[in-house]
Order: C-alpha cells, then sequence, then structure tokens
C-alpha cells in the first residue's frame, strides 16, 4: 500500500486549503434556511471558494456535475444540488472540497434547517462525536484500524450504524488517496500511522441499517431502508502530538460574527 507522507511545506499549504473549506462551510450553515433550493447553495459555495483563492475540486471530478455534495435526510453522501427544496426539519450533509497551490482540502459537516427533532439532533451529535473519536486515535504509532474501531464503537455504542460501503481516504495533491479509511473494523489493524500523513476521515452514520442504495441520478447514495443519516468530515494530518484538523470550523470566518 502506498503511503504518501507529506512534507512541512505541503501541510502548510494543506492548512491553508482547509481553512478555506473550512470557512464556505460556515458561511453554508449560517445562509442555509427553509425555501431554499440546494442549487443556491452549490452557487454560494463556488463563488465563496474562488472568491478565498482556490478552486472547487468537486466539479467534473469523475464527472460529478457540481461544486458541493448536498444530501439531505436518508440521502448520506453524493447528492447533487438542484430544484429540490429544503424544509423545516431536514437534516443536510454538506461536503465540500477545494483546491489550493496544488492541494486538497475536504470536509463536511450536516446541520439541520431551521427546528429539526430530538432523533435528528441525537444522530447529528454522534456522527459528530465518532469523528471526534477517530481523530483522538490518530497519532504516530497507531494503526489505520484503531481510528476505524474508534469510529464504529462510538456509533454503535449509541445505537447507530455505520455505513461500510464508503470510507475515508487519504488526502494530498489528489483528493483520493491511499489509503482507504473504513468506518468499521478491528483495531490494531492496518498500515501504521506515521507523521505527515494527511487523512481525511468521514463517518457516515444511519439511524437504521447500515446498507444503502444508489439513486436514479447514479451519484446520490441513500439508506436502504429510508432512515436518516448523517456525515461528517475532517482533513487532519498526523503530527509528534497526534492529530492536527486542518479543516477545523473554530475561529474562521462567520458570516454574523466575523473572526
Amino acid at each position: 500500500m502506498s503511503i504518501i507522507i507529506k512534507s512541512e511545506r505541503e501541510i502548510a499549504i494543506m492548512r491553508q486549503a482547509g481553512r478555506i473549506v473550512a470557512t464556505v462551510l460556515n458561511i453554508l450553515s449560517q445562509r442555509l434556511r427553509p425555501g431554499m433550493k440546494t442549487k443556491e447553495l452549490d452557487v454560494i459555495a463556488a463563488g465563496e471558494v474562488e472568491k478565498l483563492g482556490a478552486k472547487p475540486s468537486f466539479k467534473g471530478y469523475r464527472g460529478f456535475p457540481a461544486n458541493l455534495c448536498v444530501s439531505v435526510n436518508d440521502e448520506i453522501v453524493h447528492g447533487i444540488p438542484g430544484e429540490r427544496i429544503l424544509r423545516q426539519g431536514d437534516i443536510v450533509s454538506l461536503d465540500l472540497g477545494a483546491l489550493f497551490m496544488g492541494f486538497q482540502g475536504d470536509a463536511a459537516v450536516t446541520v439541520g434547517v431551521g427546528e429539526i427533532d430530538l432523533k435528528a439532533r441525537e444522530l447529528m451529535e454522534a456522527t459528530e462525536g465518532a469523528l471526534k473519536a477517530g481523530i483522538a486515535a490518530a497519532h504516530p504509532g497507531a494503526r489505520l484500524g484503531d481510528i476505524s474501531a474508534a469510529i464504529q464503537n462510538y456509533a454503535e455504542l449509541r445505537g447507530y450504524s455505520v455505513v461500510r460501503e464508503y470510507t475515508g481516504h487519504g488526502i494530498g495533491r489528489e483528493m483520493h488517496e491511499e489509503p482507504q479509511i473504513p468506518n468499521f473494523g478491528p483495531p490494531g489493524t492496518g498500515p501504521v500511522l506515521e507523521k505527515g500523513m494527511a487523512l481525511a476521515l468521514e463517518p457516515m452514520v444511519n439511524a437504521g441499517d447500515w446498507r444503502t442504495r444508489v439513486g436514479d441520478n447514479h451519484w446520490t447514495v441513500l439508506t436502504a431502508d429510508g432512515s436518516l443519516s448523517a456525515h461528517f468530515e475532517h482533513t487532519i494530518a498526523i503530527t509528534d502530538g497526534g492529530a492536527e484538523v486542518l479543516t477545523s470550523r473554530e475561529g474562521v470566518y462567520a458570516e454574523e460574527g466575523g473572526y
């Protein structure tokens, strides 16, 4: 398995790519509202990424037709923005990539449209918690399977299931590099994590069964049983002190309050 170790210069550039992604996700989260068409979010994402000196990564990637993945309710990932109108109580995964000076940033957040019910809120909290558990398990000397096991255990102990057909991934000059990072599996397995590795961790967690299906557009992935799904993602770099989150949304631009 090919493991790409990033130099300090490359990680510095990826920090900026990650900051751009985080900034735009904050803007999208704040502008999202009931009555908005999902294609409006795509237009905002493209404009804000370019305003910050980067290029949206997803459009044209393997033929994907949009700048942003927008996945609603039982849609897990790869939702194509369009005419769908967001309604009060929906939950929406916003997944964005940006290319900056030849390096990639990639992150996702699930947000509620207006007031959401307790079931949806608890699913979102568990999914974000699973991501944090995976990040906490990522440090030099650990194994890739330790990340996978941490994510799976966190979600399943709370009564949810993790999607198995889609995974996290290495990231750098390309959006998807080796290794693949499943959101399930035994600890103590897989490659040893080394300083300088850059990884995109992205638990996709379902309220019901883990099985999935692909929609009629041949892109959007949905839960097979129609249950709700949530998706959170961060790009991280392995450092001497553990995992540095390159796409942290804390401390980056928020329209209401600035930096």
